[in-house]
């Protein structure tokens, strides 16, 4: 995962406000915490920001005056509606410093003819180095037929990453496909039209 890097200002103004005006300034309010430190208030430029949150735990080089601060993307919050980023908690890291992250999971691959899968977990709970974060786990279903399940403990985690979740958790069961006649289909969808 490589690092974004974004020039912060610190702010000290607070309040719905002034995150209003900060917004109207294409600029996001945010807060970096963590070490014990006490926690530092700044405002990042909006489309950088934005760019940079899209992949789940981001990881941002912030210039905040002149001084260099590592930190992960914790918790974006965004307007319901219009979807826009209101407020941005990063976390400081270390570099080789371990931390707990979610991390989604990519099913891959074609399952053997007949069959069909049901993903019960989307993501799944790590602890990686801060500068080593996978973007995603793949679980590869290439050729599996119906009965067979991936478990947590059957991942395949990146070097250095150690599993956090419970290691029989269901990932992926794999079913016999249902086949559904084409006069049942069409009579499903002259009754869903029916109801309508």
């Amino acid at each position: 995962m490589s690092e974004q890097k974004l020039a912060a200002e610190v702010r000290t103004e607070f309040g719905k406000g002034f995150a209003r005006r900060a917004r109207m300034a294409n600029l996001i309010p945010a807060v970096i915490y963590g070490h014990g430190a006490e926690p530092i208030h700044i405002t990042l430029p909006a489309k950088a920001t934005t760019l940079a949150v899209r992949k789940a735990n981001a990881l941002l080089t912030l210039d905040v005056n002149g001084e260099e601060h590592l930190a992960l993307v914790k918790d974006v919050q965004r307007d319901p509606i219009k979807q826009i980023i209101e407020h941005v908690d990063l976390l400081t890291v270390i570099k080789g410093e371990k931390v707990t992250v979610d991390i989604p999971v990519h099913i891959v691959g074609e399952l053997a003819p007949g069959s069909v899968f049901n993903q019960e977990l989307t993501v799944i709970s790590l602890e990686a180095e801060a500068t080593h974060l996978p973007t995603a786990i793949e679980v590869d279903i290439e050729g599996r037929s119906a009965g067979q399940h991936i478990h947590a403990s059957d991942l395949v985690l990146p070097k250095g990453s150690v599993l956090l979740a419970d290691a029989d958790a269901l990932v992926v069961h794999i079913s016999e496909a249902t086949e559904v006649s084409e006069e049942e289909a069409q009579a499903d969808s002259a009754a869903s039209v029916s109801a309508e």
